[in-house]
């Protein structure tokens, strides 16, 4: 069996709270392969969006090791960290996290001339085509709706093309015809470009469409199942 694609290994995570250090993850062991869909699930407070944060090196695990695509999250710096999330890792946020002062088009292209990518604008355009937003790419955030927006951010995170999706809550802001028009997006671009994805939701029917499900409790793993089980 090939590697997997992330491999977590008895990680915690310890922030420090007004109170003192507050556990936020204690003891998760999980292993995504290649190519599948994960829901992240549990009440508010369970350690779902750290567990996604520490997965794409946005946080840093305090012990334990977060191995992704075979390289150890856990020994690299910063500057390291954000070349490799750059290189293998698309991020959705909830809250878009558009640079207000370029047109969707400019947001797309950003992490592609970052990249170095010689036909980044292309690239981009294309990404806009992909999520049906050709018609905007010359608008700015805010003359475009959340939905408008959450594709764009979307098509940002897979306009690079890469290994692994992370997905936080990405409906958490549009109304229902959005969020489902989001989630096919989701599902059908990630499959389309082989993405390997990791979502944190709240949501039965969205985790329901997910290979496996993984409830957090506590910060610690609950259970894990198969989605049609």
């Amino acid at each position: 069996m090939p590697d997997p694609v992330l491999s977590l290994k008895d990680v915690h995570l310890t922030l420090q709270g007004n109170a003192g250090p507050v556990e936020i993850l204690h003891g998760i062991t999980l292993d995504v392969e290649k190519g599948q869909t994960v829901g992240l699930i549990g009440p508010s407070g369970s350690g779902k969006s750290s567990l996604l944060m520490v997965m794409g090196g946005l946080e840093r695990a305090t012990a334990g090791q977060v191995r992704a695509l075979g390289r150890d999250l856990t020994t690299m710096d910063e500057d390291a960290l954000a070349r490799f999330r750059r290189d293998h890792m698309g991020v959705v946020f909830q809250s878009f996290h558009l640079i207000p002062t370029m047109t969707a088009l400019e947001n797309v292209a950003t992490p592609l001339e970052l990249a170095g990518a010689r036909d980044a604008f292309d690239r981009a355009a294309d990404g806009l085509k992909a999520v049906g937003l050709s018609h905007r790419a010359d608008h700015y955030p805010a003359q475009m709706s959340g939905g408008e927006q959450q594709r764009v951010a979307l098509a940002r995170a897979l306009a690079p093309r890469p290994a692994i999706l992370l997905a936080d809550e990405p409906t958490g802001n549009l109304d229902g015809a959005n969020g489902q028009a989001i989630i096919d997006l989701l599902f059908g671009l990630s499959a389309e470009t082989g993405a390997t994805l990791v979502l944190v939701t709240h949501a039965p029917d969205l985790a329901a469409r997910c290979d496996r499900v993984v409830q957090l409790r506590d910060g610690g793993i609950d259970r894990q199942v198969r989605a049609a089980e």
